[in-house]
């Protein structure tokens, strides 16, 4: 990423990501994002196939799903997101300002591909669901489910998406604050 190109993003009216380290920078290794997600706000229920995600929580609150674990984060927790395990986050009532590390790079790629430059976003800007869906699948990323799911598994040990209200075989149940 040039000096010259944008390095703050909005992804509609759920994230602002500032883009500190790029792939193009680090030889592919990582990349690292300072991320944060609106209050109340959630991801889809995802994974990656192509790169880990670590998430280090600087202000607010954040529930985190990370296949049948929950987690409640506030500041300095952190927690690392392994390869091809499905997950979504939620924001607190205060939103959650984060380092996100991806490894290899992925995540600023995403962004800097699919999600609108600051300076070009206005109060109606919304996500462009087909460039996103297009460009995670192209980097690896699968959609298993939109915000309001969170991951669970089958008993044979598939990764879906369930409602959040759902019983499921991997020891997640019941409402879990949607």
């Amino acid at each position: 990423m040039a000096s010259h190109e944008p390095r703050d993003y909005v992804l509609g009216q759920e994230l602002r990501v500032r883009i500190l380290t790029t792939g193009a920078e680090t030889s592919g290794r990582h990349d690292l994002v300072d991320a944060f997600q609106l209050p109340d706000t959630a991801t889809p229920v995802h994974l990656h196939t192509r790169y880990e995600e670590r998430l280090l929580v600087l202000e607010g609150a954040c529930t985190v799903w990370v296949g049948p674990d929950t987690m409640q984060l506030g500041p300095a927790d952190y927690c690392a997101i392994p390869l091809d395990t499905p997950h979504a986050i939620k924001a607190g009532p205060n939103g959650c300002r984060g380092l996100l590390v991806t490894s290899p790079a992925g995540f600023a790629e995403l962004i800097a591909r699919a999600a609108t430059p600051a300076h070009l976003a206005g109060p109606d800007t919304e996500t462009d669901l087909e460039r996103f869906a297009s460009v995670s699948a192209e980097l690896g990323d699968e959609i298993l489910g939109p915000p309001g799911t969170r991951p669970t598994c089958d008993p044979a040990g598939t990764a879906r998406a369930a409602l959040m209200n759902a019983s499921n075989s991997c020891g997640m149940s019941g409402p879990v604050g949607w």
